[in-house]
């Protein structure tokens, strides 16, 4: 019993450790112990106390080992202090996990450059891991390497680690083509109310497959030689409904028009990924797209997904509600462009840079620099719609801003059922939001911050925005329980502290 506890203790802190991108050397290293006594750790063969657990959980920052011992993660902010310098957009977070689930059509090695390192590629690296593919951090923790087994052990699956993620939900088009039946956990993360997965079934018939839910499970089956007739029209326009419908189409020996689609720019990445499988995409960047299959795909691909759009907008939000003048670098400025019109409505004082090209070699790129602004509140409503639009993701940080501004904003969060109710936490930190119904908030501004110490919300980006205005707050602000942040923003703490923020990752002893 004991050497089974110690096997699964180790085997926690190797993926933690593999997660970091480090080696046992570095690892030992940071403990002042040997590269021997890690190897020994990791192979369950040496007894390990709680104290050590924690250092462990503490070098390598790391949930999964300090999880019920040092306590979740928690975030002390020293507001009023202004931003400067530079600061550069990370890759894409919906991008990289669509192109983790896309790996699964590749029989062949797939290496993805400069990977997000958040906590939902490392929930989707686990659930891979444990069904059998081989994945490593390479060039110092930078890049990921995917390397698929000939078969998939899917009754080996992390449940646990799936549930933590929605993107799960996108296992579905791959693994159609993979074997005739198989189970996959519900999908889980941000909590934003009720999201059928219907659409994504309507599509997915086409090709076969029929699913029926039990007890948090899906059970799939596909019937063999069942492939679309007719274009499929999408029922919505969702990202990941159209990436499921495209992953689908990429192995179906055959030509599929997926109508409706989105053009957003993570479904755009992943077109491009599988243009560098072979497989040809034609529309891209319209709400038609027609998918070339092939049947077999077995190269070995390397590919560098774009900036994230959602980050940059974050970063142009902590530039603004800090009364700050930030340069942002490597901004996609295609799918930030409703947005930073608006902005310029409200008054917004920014520079562009020329245009360059991102590593993809597809996605336009600027340098943007914000400063400090008097802003209007915008005569129209602030609300989201499916790209070229203002991106949905985008909408919460208008909340923050809008707060910042002068007069009323209307924001109709029309999309999640729950999100809008998430901003009004703002009012804890001294903003005016009232709320009309579960989807519009009515933000009066300008707003005079103050500290606070309050939970985490559960959706990811009215987290960040809760953080933004923290930061803007005079005075020391806490926020416990920042998982949700780790979700979807690497390191983003830190790289705030580099550009003058103030911000203590600390954890309950």
């Amino acid at each position: 019993m004991a050497d089974d506890y110690l096997a699964r203790i180790g085997k926690l802190i190797r993926d933690a450790r593999q997660h970091r991108g480090w080696t046992q050397s570095q690892l030992a290293d940071a403990l002042g112990t040997s590269q021997s006594a890690v190897n020994r750790i990791e192979r369950g063969n040496q007894n390990i106390s709680l104290e050590m657990i924690a250092r462990i959980g503490e070098a390598l920052d790391s949930e999964i080992v300090s999880l019920g011992y040092a306590g979740p993660m928690h975030l002390r902010v020293v507001g009023g202090r202004r931003l400067s310098g530079a600061i550069d957009v990370k890759t894409s977070k919906n991008a990289c996990v669509a192109l983790l689930c896309a790996s699964l059509l590749n029989k062949g090695r797939t290496v993805l450059r400069r990977v997000a390192r958040i906590e939902e590629v490392y929930r989707l690296l686990e659930v891979l891991n444990s069904i059998g593919v081989r994945t490593r951090w390479i060039n110092e923790g930078v890049d990921l390497e995917i390397v698929p087994p000939a078969r998939l052990d899917m009754d080996a699956m992390d449940a646990d680690a799936a549930r933590r993620t929605r993107s799960i939900i996108m296992f579905l088009g791959p693994l159609l083509h993979r074997m005739d039946q198989f189970r996959l956990p519900y999908a889980g993360g941000c909590d934003l109310g009720t999201r059928t997965i219907e659409p994504h079934m309507i599509a997915l018939r086409r090709f076969g497959l029929d699913i029926t839910a039990t007890e948090g499970i899906y059970h799939a089956k596909v019937a063999a030689g069942v492939s679309p007739v007719r274009p499929i029209v999408l029922t919505e326009r969702g990202d990941t409904v159209t990436e499921n419908a495209l992953l689908a189409a990429a192995r179906h020996d055959g030509v599929t028009v997926i109508r409706n689609a989105s053009s957003n720019y993570m479904v755009q990445d992943l077109c491009f990924f599988l243009e560098a499988l072979g497989v040809r995409v034609d529309g891209i960047g319209t709400t038609t797209l027609t998918v070339h299959g092939v049947p077999t795909i077995d190269v070995d691909v390397d590919y560098s997904p774009s900036e994230d759009p959602v980050e940059a907008m974050s970063l142009l939000a902590a530039a603004v509600v800090t009364e700050s003048e930030l340069t942002i670098r490597r901004v996609p400025i295609e799918f930030m462009e409703i947005e930073l019109a608006v902005l310029e409505e409200m008054g917004l004082d920014h520079d562009r840079s020329a245009e360059y090209v991102a590593d993809n070699g597809r996605t336009r790129l600027v340098d943007l620099t914000v400063r400090p602004s008097k802003l209007e509140a915008p005569i129209d409503k602030i609300h989201p719609m499916p790209f070229p639009g203002l991106n949905i993701d985008n909408v919460p940080f208008f909340a923050a801003i809008a707060a910042t501004a002068q007069g009323q904003t209307l924001i109709h969060d029309w999309v999640y059922d729950n999100r809008a109710i998430y901003l009004t936490d703002l009012n804890r930190l001294g903003g005016r939001l009232q709320l009309l119904d579960p989807h519009r908030v009515l933000v009066e501004g300008p707003t005079r911050w103050r500290a606070a110490e309050m939970m985490c919300p559960p959706a990811l980006r009215p987290a960040v925005v809760v953080l933004l205005a923290m930061m803007a707050a005079e005075g020391t602000s806490v926020l416990r329980n920042v998982y949700v942040i780790n979700r979807g923003y690497e390191e983003l703490a830190e790289r705030l502290n580099s550009v003058g923020a103030q911000i203590e990752i600390f954890r309950d002893i």
